[in-house]
């Protein structure tokens, strides 16, 4: 009798591991911004360096988030960035400065060129607030100006980027938090222009 149940041991323990999960794929989401109209680099103006963006606490992890109506942060496993938050915005900021016809380059760090003016930021969010059906993202910015031994504060501000959210999908989370990240290099667009 013993001996059995030693031998049924085995087959209960292994019937634990044979509950199946289906698969879940995870899905990577490439933020991609581009200003409407691209304009000539400025001939004779300031050279811009784009430091590499910080992340607010939270904001390197590279899943979709959203704030819940308590207020909490919701972490998406399986739908995420394709590159880390910060990342992904710094890349849309510079990119959108280069086309805005302010500066004769926009370069990012490790360029050999000698940049006159430097954009260092940190982003504090990029999320969706589904209660509100809205998207929202921040970036605390400073720009800086170089010369020879000095350097200057030229502005330091926070910035932010709205859209609406159409909806309860993945797709529509991204779709709005990229509208949202096109508003926000619009306005640190202008907050450049009036200060640079």
């Amino acid at each position: 009798m013993k001996r059995r149940a030693m031998l049924a041991v085995p087959l209960v323990l292994a019937g634990c591991g044979l509950e199946t999960r289906p698969y879940a794929e995870r899905r990577q989401w490439p933020l991609l911004v581009r200003r409407p109209e691209a304009l000539p680099p400025r001939s004779g103006g300031a050279v811009l360096l784009v430091r590499s963006f910080a992340a607010g606490p939270g904001l390197e992890a590279r899943g979709l988030q959203s704030v819940q109506p308590d207020g909490s942060i919701r972490t998406e496993f399986y739908e995420e960035w394709s590159v880390p938050p910060p990342q992904a915005v710094e890349q849309a900021v510079r990119g959108w400065l280069a086309d805005c016809g302010l500066f004769s380059a926009v370069v990012a760090p490790g360029s050999r060129l000698a940049a006159g003016l430097v954009l260092e930021a940190e982003l504090d969010a990029l999320w969706t607030a589904p209660a509100a059906r809205l998207a929202r993202t921040a970036l605390g910015v400073t720009l800086v100006a170089e010369g020879g031994a000095t350097a200057h504060l030229v502005l330091q501000q926070r910035v932010e980027g709205e859209a609406a959210l159409a909806g309860t999908t993945p797709q529509d989370a991204v779709g709005a938090m990229t509208a949202a990240v096109g508003a926000l290099c619009g306005r640190v667009e202008a907050a450049v222009r009036t200060r640079g």
